[in-house]
Order: structure tokens, then sequence, then C-alpha cells
């Protein structure tokens, strides 16, 4: 059937009640004209008829053929100049309703499909858009409205799209389409309907309030901790409360300087799906606030340890990506270092004395070992490439990170973005970045969620006469924010510049602690003598730290029969051990010669905690 032949019968249809007037009477009905705790479930009117209970259609079609089915469906409605106005645009849309009404598809293959549609009328697209906004009943059709709108909408829309993303299943939409429109709209909806924790939620309230007092007052007040605030959770709450705004005035409670630089902090952590600082639209305005207002706080452990954990970012981290001014990032960097290691901040870490807690004393060493590091006036590399070992604030605990910087930029946020560069056990003590002959793939940087799921950075590493090379890539075709990645070309290094600039990070182990080192060294020793483990039918997977303790060291083997007489099945029985050594107050070299001497003389399936394994 034409969409001429359509027409006909679908003007003579009356339309049922909007998404959008639904939302917009459940939330004038809120108490207080607050806004929900969560998303409104759509009536049972609006959802496909599978959904709603059918089970005579077919089974929803996978993404791809969804997408072009929908493309097909629709190309000629919105490839075509647009309706006149009045009874034609209604027309348009009850067409685009009865088209999609027998497509087994999702929203998502809805909204990807008119993403990739030509849009050669784009004012006719924009009052569809708009129509289907305010007068879709259904689900599908909504969709499309707000697709529409995502790309051709303008700030008048943003009051509709706001209350359309009120429904379940059209937020995700709606807060994309918004983010282009205005980032504090779409950071309030986000955390009005997916926001659980209670503290958060006084945030979110505060935020949409429209009280610049209240939203201050509510920032102040949350701890804004790792396990209470993520990364997305730390832009949203940035960009719903208006925190450039907030920090803009003439008298702000130093409090607040110092919870925007904690949220500056959590934004650059790589501990999510892609690194959100570089989504934040303030984030150098707000940086250059939070340091300016720095040099006027009196000192205390909790504000150093902000401002280095900012310092790290900027010398080495993903905001050194930020679109600074010429020398801006330059002369935050030198102000943050001559305020930490002036006497009067210097002087906090040694308060910390040798009675307190490991956890006191680990702060109390990382912020006197990271802040004479990064004042320290040091030469740069003379090659292209520079390496940093990056502990973060142990309070944070983050993932202690190799950074590289090549011609001074930060090389995995800027093609990887999924997650951090691998540690310093992994890349530097393990020998694998250094260049022979021999060409060798060495993975940088593995998605946080993991390879299999977001992929990972890798590199083939090789020496080529008097230089080394970087070549023949491997990373996902696109960066996190859906744009293509990088063609990354050979990188060559001097040979003499790659392997001292590879030396130096190798012999820089000020980021370590104790029962790190303690880990270090265990590892080091299985590594020069294989036979210790292998005589009891073992070989090691891990020496390091307890993921969920810092200050004990942990030895993870695995037992499989036959290894000693190099006979062992893969497919026969094995399981995996665990030994855990506390920290006893000894030297880190003197805890691992004793591990190694007692792995000589007793088997380890004696005293380690067997944990899991094969039948």
């Amino acid at each position: 059937m034409s969409a001429l032949d359509e027409r006909r019968p679908l003007t003579s249809r009356p339309s049922p009640p909007s998404l959008h007037s639904y939302a917009r009477a459940r939330l004038d009905a809120e108490p207080d004209g607050r806004w929900p705790e969560g998303c409104y479930p759509p009536p049972e009117r609006a959802l496909p008829p599978d959904d709603a209970g059918a089970s005579d259609l077919a089974a929803p079609l996978r993404h791809r053929e969804a997408v072009a089915a929908v493309q097909e469906a629709l190309g000629p409605l919105l490839g075509s100049p647009g309706p006149a106005p009045g009874d034609d645009l209604g027309t348009t849309a009850g067409l685009v309703r009865h088209r999609l009404a027998g497509l087994p598809v999702t929203g998502r293959s809805v909204a990807a499909a008119v993403a990739d549609l030509p849009l050669p009328d784009e004012p006719a697209a924009r009052a569809l858009g708009r129509h289907l906004v305010r007068t879709a009943p259904d689900l599908a059709s909504a969709h499309v409205g707000v697709a529409l709108l995502q790309r051709v909408g303008e700030p008048a829309d943003v009051p509709s799209l706001r209350v359309l993303g009120l429904v379940r299943g059209l937020t995700r939409g709606a807060v994309r389409a918004l983010e282009r429109l205005d980032a504090r709209a779409a950071a309030l909806l986000h955390l009005t309907c997916h926001t659980e924790r209670p503290g958060l939620r006084v945030l979110a309230d505060a935020c949409a309030s429209g009280d610049p007092r209240a939203a201050a007052a509510a920032l102040i007040d949350d701890p804004l901790g790792i396990d209470a605030v993520s990364p997305t959770q730390a832009r949203l709450l940035a960009e719903a409360a208006d925190l450039a705004g907030l920090l803009r005035g003439g008298r702000v409670d130093p409090r607040l300087s110092v919870q925007a630089g904690r949220l500056l902090v959590r934004m650059a952590s790589q501990r999510d799906y892609r690194t959100e600082l570089l989504r934040y639209r303030d984030a150098v305005e707000v940086f250059d606030t939070v340091v300016r207002r720095a040099c006027g706080l009196p000192p205390t452990v909790e504000r150093a340890a902000v401002l280095l954990s900012l310092a790290l970012d900027l010398d080495s981290g993903p905001s050194h990506l930020l679109p600074w001014r010429a020398g801006q990032r330059e002369q935050l960097l030198d102000a943050l270092g001559a305020l930490l290691t002036s006497p009067e901040w210097a002087a906090l870490p040694d308060r910390a004395d040798g009675s307190a807690p490991p956890g006191e004393r680990h702060r109390a060493a990382w912020l006197r070992g990271a802040a004479e590091r990064l004042s320290a006036p040091r030469q740069a590399p003379p090659g292209r490439l520079r390496i940093e070992v990056v502990a973060h604030d142990p309070v944070d605990r983050e993932p202690v990170e190799t950074r590289f910087l090549i011609d001074g930029r930060p090389l995995v946020p800027e093609v990887f973005g999924r997650g951090p560069g691998h540690s310093p056990e992994y890349l530097l003590d393990s020998g694998d970045l250094a260049a022979t002959e021999e060409p060798r793939e060495v993975q940088l940087a593995e998605a946080w969620c993991s390879e299999g799921c977001c992929g990972a950075l890798g590199v083939t590493v090789v020496r080529e006469g008097g230089e080394v090379v970087w070549r023949d890539w491997r990373l996902p075709a696109r960066l996190p924010d859906g744009s293509p990645a990088p063609s990354l070309p050979a990188y060559r290094f001097d040979a003499a510049a790659y392997d001292a600039e590879l030396a130096r990070a190798v012999r820089e182990d000020g980021w370590s602690w104790p029962a790190r080192d303690t880990g270090r060294l265990l590892s080091s020793g299985l590594r020069a003598r294989p036979e210790l483990l292998a005589r009891w039918d073992a070989r090691p997977l891990h020496a390091g730290v307890d993921t969920r303790d810092p200050y004990t060291t942990v030895l993870w083997f695995l037992y499989r029969p036959g290894i000693f007489e190099g006979e062992d099945d893969e497919r026969g029985p094995w399981l995996p051990f665990v030994w855990r050594l506390p920290d006893d107050g000894a030297e880190p070299h003197e805890r691992a010669a004793a591990a190694l001497r007692r792995l000589a003389e007793e088997d380890p399936r004696g005293y380690a905690e067997c944990r899991g394994g094969g039948r």
C-alpha cells in the first residue's frame, strides 16, 4: 500500500491519549511539585502487542535486521519534502504509527534507524519530531519523535522532551536529545529516573529545585565517596547543580570548592566505560576555579589529597586532553605543585606516625611521595615516549596504572578511553615492553568490563636497527562516544632513548607500598626460580595485593598433576590456591625471602587456601 492509499483511513481514526499528556498528568499530581523518584511505567495501551501479552506475533528481529526494517518503513516518509502545516502533519504521524505497528522491533532499533536516515528537509523533520513527541500514544512512534529531535531539535523542545523522558523506555533517548540542547536538563532527567541511593536522591532534588543555595548545601553535605558516586553520577551532579555557576560567586564556601575538586577527580576515574570528565563541558572552567581558590585554603589532608589527585591527572591523565588555552594547563599544574610542596602543606603527611593504621600511613606516604615526584625538576624524556606509573589516593581504591605519553599526549584515554593502562607489574616488571628483534604483542590497556565485552588496546613492539617501533595497533573500531577510532601510525622511537625511559620507569617505584613491594619481589623470585612451585606440581598465577585489603600480600597459584614432569594435561584436574601474607611489619625483601624459603621447603597446598577448581 502506498502512502497516499494509507492516508484516507488513517485520517478518520481518533488518536488515543498521548504519552506526553500521560506523563504531564502524572507529574502535575506529584506532591509539592516535586519530580518523581524514578520513571513512570508506560500505560499498557502504549506497549507493543507482544509486551502487552499477545503471543501470535513474530519474535523481535535482530538489531541489524530491525534497523533495516524500520528504515525501509520510514525512509519514504522522512526522506521526502515535509508535510504542510495542519492536518497533513497529523496524517504523517499516523503513517509513522501505522508502519511501525506490525514490526517486531525494539525502541533501541527504532532510534538507531532514525539516527542514520537522511533528512533532506530539516524543518519538516523538526516539525514531525515535535508533533510525535507531543502526540504519540505509543512507544515506537514516540521513539521516532525523540530520535528526530536528537538530530534537529532546538532549545524550545527541552520542556516537552524532559516530560516525555519520564516515561520508562523513553528516558535514554530523551537524555541524549537533551544533552545536545541543555546539559543541565539532561542531567536532571537522568538523575530523576536513575537514582536509588537516598543521599543521591537528596542531591538530585536540591539540584532540581532551581535554588542555587540548596544545591550548594546539598553538595557540601554529601560525602561524594567512591562507593556513593560513580563517575557518571559525578558529571551529572555537576551539570544538574550548575557547578560552574555556583563557583562563580564572589563569596563561595571553601567546602564547595573542595567538593568541586572531588567531583572532578571522580569524573576523571577510568573505572567506567568512558571518561566522564571529557564529556563535562564546564571542566576547564571548574578546574581553573578550584585551583585558584585552593591557594587561599588552610591545609588539611583531605584537601591535599583532592588537589594532588587533580595535579596527577593534569600531568598525565585524561584532563590533559581538555580544551585548554595555550599554557593554561601548565600554569595550573605549576600552581598546584608549588602549593603542595610549600612548607605548611608538605608537613601534613608527616603527622601520620608509625603507630597509625596501615591505611593512614599509606595515604601519608602517597601524599608525600607523589607530591615530591610531581614537583621535582625533571627534564623531558629525550625521545617521543614518556612512561609514568600513577598511584591514586588510597582512599579511592583506584588501580595503579601505567600511563604512556607520546609526543606529550596521553595515549590510552585519547585512543581507547574504556579503561586505564595496565599495572606496572603487568607491563614493566614483566619485561614485556622491552624491545627485541623478535616482534612481541603487548596489551597496554583493557576495557573496564573486560576485553571480551568492550575490547582492549594492543600493539606490537619490535626493535629495528637503531629504532624501536610500536606498530600493528589493535583497538575497537569506535571510541566510547561512538565516533570512529583514530587510525594509529607506526610510532618510531630512538632505541637508546626508549631503553633509557623504560629503565627509568622500572626504577622509579615510589608509587608502591610494603605489601605491594612484597608481592613484586615474590613474583620476581618465582620468575627467576620457577622450580620452587613446579616441584609441587604448581605454577604461579599472580602475586600482588588483595583487592579488598591492599595491605595483605597474596600469591595465587594453580595445582595441576604432571607440571613437575612436564606432562600436565589442560583437560585434567586442576585446583587454584591463594596464599595470604598479612603485613607483619618486616621489610618487604625480608618477607619475600621468607616466603620463597617456605615454598622451597613445604608443599604450599598445606597452608594455602583452595579456591574452587575443576572436578
